[in-house]
């Protein structure tokens, strides 16, 4: 295990910066995920750690060293792509054993090592096999079984699960992190899918545009995001405008034409600096939808999005569009339909507007 650290590191391509003087750390022994949309530099982030490629300025440090300049084959770095990259033509007990090859290992240790790498994947005996006799999601193990048999310092996962179909990513993901938490590995995962880092991540990065955005728990990025960005990328998020009217202690007042007044906790409000102008977010899960006349404001059901145990509405609420998910226990309320909309100030948030503050 090593803890990595980049120290203001740049990495621009000709005119184009892909990545904007990062600062940033991922503890020893973590699963962090770099999120965020495509061409926002976090899988530059993870070539320059692999040493695939070169920062154009700043430093990155592994286990408190300087690795700028070490090559690829001496950083002692497991690495899981997208594609699998398994060789077809070798078996693979082959393709696991590949990188203890250059290592000097014994052979009576390097089938010794081979067989606990299955076994931690969960594919035991399967060394004599070939990658087409596998599925997808085998052969997606055995690239990582090949990536944690060299005991590698750091391991690198680029996308590794979006080749696999839904149902079988999400059964990986769990597969992942369990096999994570085992071997006790720093692990940075690189992801666009937001479902994915929230349920596996320790720590999560959001990226948007070569620039850090967030650095949280999935919890803090969640319930507590630093800028509208980070809002919209993590989950449905309803983007309220807003005034502050009051702050205090332990609350900062927030007004806005949908709701009134809305007391949200300090805790859950980025820095605002001294701009009255704000954003209120509550997300769509946290609205709630009751028959016409309850508590609440007026709502109307535009359109409903039935999907089986929850429902997602599109709502109107004078010339604000919003969305809210609902648990349902029969028939979902219907298009057309006047509901009362209410939500629980804790569960919101004040966000600056545009970035962070």
């Amino acid at each position: 295990m090593a803890r990595v650290e980049l120290k203001s590191v740049r990495k621009q391509f000709g005119p184009v910066v892909a990545v904007h003087g990062a600062d940033v750390v991922f503890e020893e022994g973590s699963f962090t995920t770099l999120l965020g949309p495509s061409g926002c530099g976090k899988t530059t982030i993870l070539r320059m750690v692999s040493g695939l490629e070169k920062p154009t300025s700043g430093d990155i440090e592994i286990g408190g060293n300087r690795i700028n300049d070490v090559p690829i084959h001496k950083r002692n770095l497991g690495l899981v792509f997208q594609n699998y990259a398994l060789f077809p033509h070798r078996t693979i007990g082959e393709n696991i054993a590949f990188g203890l090859k250059y290592r000097d290992v014994p052979k009576s240790e390097m089938a010794r090592k081979v067989t606990e790498a299955l076994d931690i994947v969960r594919l035991p005996g399967v060394e004599d096999r070939y990658p087409s006799q596998l599925s997808g999601g085998q052969q997606q193990r055995i690239a990582l079984a090949r990536a944690i048999v060299i005991e590698p310092d750091v391991l690198l996962l680029d996308e590794p699960l979006s080749a696999l179909d839904a149902n079988l990513r999400e059964e990986m993901r769990v597969e992942l992190k369990t096999i994570q938490d085992r071997i006790g590995v720093t692990s940075i995962f690189v992801t666009h899918d937001q479902s994915e880092a929230l349920a596996m991540s320790d720590k999560i990065i959001v990226m948007s545009a070569g620039r850090i955005e967030q650095v949280g728990t999935p919890e803090e990025v969640y319930n507590t995001p630093a800028s509208e960005f980070v809002a919209g990328f993590l989950g449905a998020a309803n983007l309220l405008q807003a005034r502050v009217i009051n702050r205090d202690a332990t609350h900062v007042v927030l007004e806005t034409a949908e709701f009134g007044q809305t007391p949200v906790p300090l805790s859950h409000a980025a820095t605002l600096g001294q701009s009255n102008d704000a954003k209120l977010m509550v997300r769509a899960e946290k609205l709630t939808l009751g028959p016409k006349g309850s508590d609440g404001v007026a709502a109307k059901v535009e359109a409903v999005d039935y999907q089986g145990q929850l429902a997602r509405y599109f709502l109107r609420v004078g010339d604000t569009q919003l969305q809210a998910m609902n648990m349902i226990d029969g028939a979902p309320f219907g298009a057309g339909e006047t509901v009362a909309l209410s939500m629980n100030p804790d569960a919101c948030a004040a966000l600056p507007v545009g970035g962070p503050a």
